[in-house]
Order: structure tokens, then C-alpha cells, then sequence
């Protein structure tokens, strides 16, 4: 897809235009830059001066290293700018600053603005943006996945035990090659070697995995250490950088992993893109590969399926399923790299980040760096970080009505914030040179246009091109207020963001009035959408959308309000947690108190069961359900995954036994499990586990088992525990069935 008239513009796309470019990386005093024409690689090297930004250049006086000092226009914070003439030397002045000012780089009131990645400062100084002009299909991917076995006695393979060992290495390439190597023709050392041939072959710009990074690489990397050998996998030659101990930051959980570099490509890991698609929709029961494969439905009807536990045994008996089943999951990854990697490769195309990098940083990071990059290319002073924000009120929300109503309409406003932000124009104080709102309003645009765009579309890939694109913008759009209430940003704005939100409660308390002088009765509200039971006489989708229609136009301009939806029923449970029933008859359920991934099976799908009987109209028939959920637990043949809560560590165990020791937290199941495995578990790690013994009352993490330990033999589950938490659930909605008692109540 050639570069479209949207991605010209240089405050979003940055002010270089050069087409084709893969990868920046630093070579001595150089900068190189990695193309892709013509189906090969090359490479470009141009001079860089990498940069600190500091109030005062009185601060570096002392330092033995020699710098020249760029003075930037305003009165802002960070006015100077110190240049250097190679990266060592640039470390060697941050390290002087921090000594001198008692502040790391990291410290937001630090009087020196560091930034530590030598490609991202050259991507912000020159403008310079991965992958314009080059389409998807053209950057080359290889996707890997490994197979390993485990000694005998053991439950899990481990890297440190000399007798385990990897046994199959399938890749899939992009451009349509499939490899596999062949543990039972290869030793592992020859793997290993055959694996860094395949990876020169192909010459891969990305290599993606699903959970490469704390499984295959690290697997990978601790074996090649074992026997001596060199993973040259840099186009340059060179071998991997790992960071043991990286943490990525998503939404309310943090993620440990080893992080490892290649020169010249990027790692994509699609385990990664899982969890930041599923931020959004939640929707996802699991982020492992199987379970997403079939809920995309890029699974292949006949793919082959392992356990886990089978690997070692199938490798010695049956060494042709293993590899299919290898390159079946190759085959899965680069399936679900095409489908979630896309939009990351449009925003590479946007932010100043190597494709790596661009997936891992925030939202409010992101935004943060087109604010950097024009100020820099304008010479202009950067303000301070913002160091702390307040609490301030957020959106409006309210459940006017709980139970069972129907119809229901929905409208919201689009893009309810960023329009209040255009509308009063509403920007951070700090943005001196007023890019806030244009940027804002440039994406808005541009995303109508891209949506416009992918409707007249004449082939696929132009219409796929262009509604990935407005996508991106959307998600960007929607950002720019979260930015404004972010601290230890430069721009942020929290005094602002406050007053939007507060334009927020007051718009949508003005639609609530209207919709009831239309006769229409509100039943939840969230931030910037209304459900509401519409007036008797409105029997149409055109008179709900005419009703709609006047509210819009009462509210002022710039304030557009969209019917979003049609439902046949709506079950109200409380704010923020209701269930809908669409004249289709699907279901959709929002809210953690109605569909917690958190909770065992067997409740998620007791919930879902009720919820249905009560959008159905059948609530007498709940008892009868409870009834048939007792004797499924009560059952001798009671699957254990059914019954068994999966958690993520929300920390290290290391971390959660130093806590323990100083009474900081409570003892917890999951960790429990995991401090008993002997494996190496890190924070984001999830596990499953089950209760056993008996009693009502028991304790969960002093009678939790790992799942993988459950003998169906020797069924050992504790069935009252689980009935009980199943009889409180079923209390939940007890205000909502009919009253009487039956047989399972006596």
C-alpha cells in the first residue's frame, strides 16, 4: 500500500519521508539505518549526535567529556540541549548528572531529561519513522516455536537440567518457507546451529513467538549458554542483548520477562499483542495459543493437539505427530501476528519507536514523544515533567434500574472526550507552541477520511489497509485525553483533564434530561453512552433513531450524539454490570460482577447460565439449573479444569516471601503453588489450581494443588468448598427470582 495524502503530515508522522526503512540501529559514531527494497536488504550509515536536555548547562561544568550546547527558544523547563559526539561519551555525562544531582534519569524532578534509547533520540531528532511505504506482507517475519523434553520424574522441562532438552524447532516464515528441525536427527547443539543458519537464510525483519520471550528465547538462550555455542542471529553478527529482569506495564498488572534485542530485527510477541487487544473487550477466557487460534478462527480444522505432558512420551513413540504439532503452532503464531501485529506496524509508522518498542510503550509515553519530536525540530524549550496528579471526579456513571428491561436503546457520543477537548478547546498549559488540538483535530479528520476510505475501497487490501488505519487513529484519538491526566509526562495536564471530565458529567446529565422530556426512561449510564427503555409509543428502529437524532442536535456543536444499539432486553445488575439481548439472541455481558475471568469455570458458566434464563424471560427455571450444577460437582467423574481458578502473579514469589516476612500481605493460593513447583515463575506468570480435602470453610491456599497434579484415579476435590461458593453466586441473584423456596433451599 503506497503511502496515502494522511501520512504526510509531519506533526503525527514525523518529517522525514524516506520510504522503505526497517530498522535504526547505532555502529561506532554512526547511525545505521536497515531498508527493504526490491525483496532485499541494505543498510545506510549517517553521523548522529545523541542528546541530554537539561535547565542549566552550568550542570555538566566538570564533566570530562567535551559537548556542544544547543540553546531552544521559550522559557520552558529544558532549554538547553547538550550534544555529544559519540553514545559512550553521552552515558558518561548522564551518569556525571545523576552523581551530581543526586537523581537517576528515571527520578520525574531529575534537572536533566535522559532518554536511553540511542534509536529512539535519533528517530526524535531526524523525524525519521519505521516502515513508510512498505506494505505488511512485505516485512519479512519468521515465526518460531519450540518443543522441549523432560527427564524422567520431572513435571516440567527446565533449561538448567542437563537431561532435558529441546526436541523439535519449527519456523514459519512470511514469504511462504516451513522448517522444521528435527530432534530425533539432530542433537540439540546441532539444532542450535542449524536454527542460526535458518535465521541468516531467511533474513527475517521480525521474528515473533507466542510468549517468546519467557519461554522459547529464554529456553533457547539458557541451552546455547550450556554448550557453548553463539546465537549470531544480529545482522551484524553479533548476539542477542538480554535484560533478565524487564517489566512491561498493562493496565492494572505488571509483566516480568527477559527482554532480548537482535540487531537490525525486531521481536514481536503475539502473547503481548493478546493482552493489549483483550485491554478493551475483555472477552478472551485465556491468552494461551490454542484457546486464541480457535477464537479467531485462524485453527485449522485438523491442526494437532498435545498436552503438555505428552511432549517427552510423543517425541520417543510418535516423533511425526510432535512435529506436525510444532509446526501447526508455528503456523498459528504467524496466523495471529498478521491479524494483531497490524495496527502496531501503522503506528511504527507514526511514533519514533523501533516495532518492538512501539508495542510495550504506553499510551500516554507514545503521545508524549510527538510533543518531543516538534519541539525539538523547532528548537524550542520542553517544560518539566508533570510530578503528581490529584484525584478528580471522572465520568458520570449511573444504574437508574436494576432487573430485567426491554427494549433497549443505546447512544453515546463519539468520541465524547476528545469532542470536549475541540469544542472548548480545552489544551495542557504547558504546549507553548499550541500543538495539542491540532494534532487532535488532524486525527480526527484523517480517521473520518480513513473510514470514508474503507467504504469505497475497491479490493480487500485496500479497504483492510485503510480500517486498520482509522482504527489506529481512533485508539490515538481516545488517548489524548488519557495523556492529559498522566503524570511524569512533559505536557500532561491534570487541572485539564478534570475540566473535561467535568464537561463529560455535565453533557451527559443534559442528554439524561433530554431523554426524559422525549418520555424515555434511562436504565445505566457510563461516562458517554445512555441505555435507555424508550417511550411506549416508539415502536421502530426509525423512531428510536429520529429520538436519538433530536438530542444531538440540542447539544452544542461539535457534540454529536450516535445510536449505538438495539437490544430486546437489558438484565440491570448494578453500575457498570449489566447483560444485554440482542434480536439476534446473542448475549453480551460487561462488567467484572457479571463475567470475572478471575472465577472458576464452572461459576463464569453458572452466571452466564442465569443471566440467559433472565434476558429469556425464564427465571423460574434458575432452581432447576442450581439443581443440575449440584450434581455435575457432586459427580464422581467431575473434571478438575472446571472447577480449578487460574491467577496471574501479580508479583515475583521472591517478592511475595519478603512480603510475608514483614507482614505486608496475606498468604495467597497461587503463590503458594508456585513457591512449591520448583519452577522458576515470574510476575505475569498464570497458573491454575484447585482445593482439595473437605469442609465448606477449607482455606485455599492451604489446601490448593496445581491442576496438572490431579489424578482422576484418586479424585481428591473438595465438593462442598465448591458447592458453597457455587450457593453464594446463586445468592446474588437471589433478588431477582422468584421468591418461594424450593427443594435445594431445605
Amino acid at each position: 500500500m503506497p503511502t496515502s495524502a494522511i501520512e504526510q503530515n509531519p506533526l503525527l508522522f514525523g518529517r522525514d519521508q524516506r520510504a522503505g526503512i526497517i530498522a535504526v540501529e547505532s555502529v561506532g559514531h554512526f547511525i545505521r539505518l536497515f531498508y527493504r527494497s526490491g525483496g532485499r536488504v541494505h543498510f545506510h550509515d549517517e553521523p548522529f549526535q545523541p542528546f541530554i536536555l537539561v535547565n542549566d548547562p552550568g550542570l555538566i561544568t566538570g564533566c570530562n567529556v567535551p559537548c556542544a550546547v544547543r540553546q531552544l527558544s521559550g522559557d520552558d523547563f529544558f532549554r538547553c540541549q547538550l550534544q555529544f559526539d559519540s553514545w559512550g561519551e553521552c552515558l558518561t555525562a548522564r551518569d556525571f548528572l545523576a552523581a551530581k544531582s543526586s537523581k537517576s534519569y528515571s527520578s520525574p524532578d531529575a534537572p536533566y531529561l535522559f532518554l536511553p534509547d540511542l534509536s529512539h533520540q535519533y528517530m526524535l531528532s531526524s523525524g525519521t519513522t519505521l516502515f513508510k511505504g512498505l506494505e505488511f506482507s512485505t516485512v519479512r517475519c519468521l515465526a518460531l516455536d519450540i518443543e522441549t523434553a523432560c527427564a524422567e520424574g520431572y513435571g516440567f522441562s527446565n533449561p538448567e537440567r542437563p537431561e532435558d532438552r529441546i526436541v523439535s524447532i519449527a519456523l514459519k516464515d512470511s514469504f511462504g518457507e516451513e522448517i522444521v528441525l528435527r530432534g530425533d536427527e539432530l542433537s540439540e547443539p546441532e539444532l542450535l546451529r542449524a536454527l542460526n543458519d535458518v535465521i541468516h537464510r531467511c533474513d527475517p525483519d521480525v521474528i515473533t513467538g507466542h510468549n517468546i520471550f519467557r519461554f522459547d528465547l529464554d529456553y533457547i538462550g539458557r541451552r546455547a549458554l550450556m554448550h557453548g555455542i553463539r546465537l549470531n542471529w544480529g545482522r551484524n553478527g553479533s548476539t542477542p542483548h538480554i535484560t533478565p529482569h524487564a517489566r512491561w506495564s498493562l493496565a492494572e498488572k505488571t509483566v516480568e520477562y527477559p527482554r532480548w534485542d537482535i540487531y537490525g530485527r525486531h521481536i514481536i510477541d503475539t502473547y503481548f499483542l493478546v493482552q493489549l487487544y483483550d485491554i478493551a473487550g475483555r472477552n478472551l477466557e485465556s491468552h494461551g495459543l490454542k484457546y486464541v487460534a480457535r477464537h479467531f478462527g485462524i485453527a485449522a480444522e485438523k491442526r494437532t493437539y498435545l498436552e503438555g505432558a505428552d511432549i517427552s512420551a510423543t517425541f520417543q513413540n510418535d516423533p511425526e505427530q510432535l512435529y506436525r504439532y510444532n509446526l501447526d503452532d508455528s503456523r498459528e503464531t504467524l496466523s495471529l501476528y498478521h491479524l494483531l501485529g497490524y495496527p502496531w506496524f501503522l503506528q511504527s509508522r507514526i511514533f519514533p519507536y523501533s516495532f518492538q518498542n512501539c508495542v510495550i510503550r504506553g499510551n500516554a509515553t507514545r503521545i508524549n514523544s510527538l510533543f518531543l519530536r516538534e519541539y525539538l525540530y523547532r528548537g524550542h524549550a520542553i517544560p518539566a515533567r508533570t510530578l503528581t496528579v490529584s484525584p478528580f471526579e471522572g465520568g458520570y456513571t449511573e444504574s437508574s434500574i436494576s432487573g430485567i428491561v426491554g427494549p433497549i436503546v443505546h447512544c453515546d457520543v463519539a468520541s465524547l472526550y476528545p469532542s470536549l477537548m475541540l469544542t472548548y478547546r480545552l489544551a495542557p498549559a504547558k504546549d507553548s507552541l499550541g500543538l495539542f488540538l491540532p494534532m487532535l483535530s488532524d486525527l480526527r479528520r484523517f480517521r473520518l477520511t480513513a473510514k470514508q476510505s474503507a467504504r469505497d475501497a475497491a479490493e480487500d487490501a485496500e479497504r483492510h489497509y485503510y480500517d486498520a488505519l482509522q482504527q489506529v487513529f481512533k485508539v490515538l484519538i481516545n488517548s489524548f485525553y488519557g495523556y492529559l491526566g498522566a503524570a511524569q509526562h512533559n505536557f500532561s495536564d491534570p487541572a485539564t483533564a478534570a475540566e473535561v471530565t467535568r464537561l463529560g458529567r455535565v453533557t451527559i446529565r443534559n442528554m439524561i434530561d433530554l431523554l426524559v422530556a422525549e418520555g424515555a426512561r434511562p436504565v445505566e449510564v457510563d461516562t458517554d453512552g445512555i441505555y435507555f427503555q424508550p417511550p411506549a409509543a416508539c415502536m421502530t428502529e426509525r423512531a428510536e433513531r429520529e429520538i436519538v437524532e433530536r438530542i444531538s442536535r440540542r447539544l452544542p456543536e461539535g457534540i454529536e450524539v450516535d445510536l449505538d444499539g438495539r437490544y430486546r432486553s437489558m438484565f440491570a445488575y448494578k453500575t457498570k454490570n449489566y447483560a444485554l439481548l440482542e434480536y439476534d439472541g446473542r448475549i453480551i455481558i460487561k462488567g467484572s460482577g457479571l463475567r470475572s475471568r478471575g472465577v472458576e469455570p464452572y461459576l463464569r458458566e453458572f452466571m452466564h447460565d442465569i443471566i440467559e434464563l433472565l434476558l429469556s424471560g425464564k427465571a423460574a427455571a434458575v432452581e432447576l439449573l442450581y439443581g443440575d450444577y449440584l450434581s455435575r460437582l457432586r459427580s464422581r467423574s467431575l473434571d478438575a479444569a472446571w472447577i480449578a481458578r487460574s491467577e496471574t502473579l501479580n508479583d515475583s514469589p521472591d517478592a511475595y516471601r519478603d512480603k510475608l516476612r514483614t507482614g505486608k500481605r496475606n498468604r495467597s493460593a497461587v503463590f503458594e503453588i508456585a513457591l512449591a513447583s520448583g519452577r522458576h515463575y515470574r510476575a505475569g506468570d498464570r497458573l491454575s489450581y484447585y482445593v482439595s480435602g473437605s469442609g465448606k470453610d477449607a482455606t485455599a491456599y492451604e489446601h490448593c494443588r496445581p491442576l496438572s497434579a490431579f489424578d482422576p484415579l484418586h479424585p481428591d476435590i473438595n465438593v462442598l468448598y465448591y458447592i458453597e461458593k457455587l450457593r453464594h453466586v446463586k445468592k446474588r441473584f437471589e433478588s431477582f427470582l422468584p421468591q418461594e423456596p424450593t427443594l435445594f433451599d431445605l
